[in-house]
């Protein structure tokens, strides 16, 4: 199976390393560069320096930079691994693609004027509707799985096909990869996680104990789901991986960025410092407001997530934020 992975950053080249490192699966895997200059060096030192350093590549890796199209002539499968704003660009330049094609973006696209934003999968229905297409999520840090520690992740496609195609590329010994049929639940698990996390480094960095934190992850959960199944979604996706795993994970792990930027907002950094200070993209930041918004549209109450954009926006204090969340109405568990 030849794999093309676009997108040198960590979790691409995580994948890529994952895939390749163990030869009696019959992989050939490319992982391509967008910067010529990085690919240069990531070939002369056979390792990502910039987002994996002390990672050695398989010799199995093969690294390509130049024409996107080119590098995935040959390929059985590719795996789009950029952020969520370059998504429609890459999509738009594989749109004619017939291979299988799957991104790992945890995102939603900027709101344009008079329209929502929009999710990967809609997306790719506006610029790429011939595209046998999906996406795989679920609770997994970069460095983790390039080291081989124990990793499981979720391939959604309404296409069985695509869906076999990622089970066959990236299962594993280390790295176990179940299938799901619900696309946008999966997807909207990995985005609205990413928003819960601020939230719940925000309450770990004001020292609020742990009572605060399992509210939080627990009532984010329900703030998720109420938001996916308005959009779709199959509520039993939300308490899989891609759901509660992933929520788990990004709010409590200190690999987390998202939640990083919620800690260095207790701390009384302002957002362009914390975002500045982590030298990757936290989709949590640039997605919360689009989400709520489309949550507003929906009709869908999502308090946690306005908490969070009302912190990002600068309109309430830290503690300001909590308060608000704690001084709401009694309401039903359930409701």
């Amino acid at each position: 199976m030849r794999i093309c992975v676009l997108g040198a950053g960590a979790w691409g080249t995580a994948l890529a390393i994952s895939a390749a490192g163990h030869p009696a699966a019959g992989r050939e895997v490319t992982l391509w560069a967008r910067d010529p200059v990085q690919a240069a060096a990531m070939v002369q030192a056979r390792s990502n320096a910039r987002y994996l350093p002390d990672i050695a590549f398989p010799c199995a890796l093969a690294l390509r930079s130049g024409d996107v199209r080119a590098a995935c002539a040959d390929a059985d499968l590719v795996i789009v691994a950029t952020p969520m704003a370059a998504l429609r660009g890459q999509l738009t330049a594989l749109q004619d693609l017939r291979v299988p094609v799957a991104w790992l973006c945890k995102g939603v696209e900027l709101a344009a004027a008079g329209a929502p934003g929009l999710l990967p999968h809609e997306v790719q229905a506006q610029v790429a509707p011939k595209l046998r297409a999906g996406v795989l999520s679920g609770p997994s840090f970069a460095q983790e799985v390039a080291r081989g520690q124990p990793t499981a992740l979720v391939a959604a496609s309404a296409d069985a096909g695509v869906r076999d195609a990622l089970v066959a590329a990236f299962h594993g010994p280390t790295l176990r990869v179940y299938a799901n049929d619900d696309l946008v639940g999966v997807e909207v698990g990995g985005a609205v996680k990413n928003v819960l996390a601020i939230a719940t480094g925000l309450a770990d960095g004001l020292a609020l104990g742990l009572n605060a934190r399992a509210a939080l992850i627990t009532r984010g959960l329900a703030e998720m789901t109420r938001f996916g199944v308005a959009l779709g979604a199959r509520p039993e996706t939300f308490m899989g991986l891609s759901g509660l795993g992933d929520l788990v994970l990004t709010a409590t792990g200190d690999l987390s960025r998202n939640r990083r930027v919620g800690l260095l907002l207790a701390q009384g950094r302002t957002l362009a410092q914390a975002v500045d200070s982590l030298g990757h993209v936290a989709e949590g930041v640039y997605c919360a407001r689009t989400v709520v918004q489309r949550a507003r549209h929906l009709g869908v109450d999502m308090p946690i997530a306005e908490g969070v954009v009302a912190l990002l926006d600068g309109r309430l204090a830290p503690a300001d934020a909590v308060r608000a969340l704690m001084e709401r109405e009694p309401g039903s568990e359930l409701g």
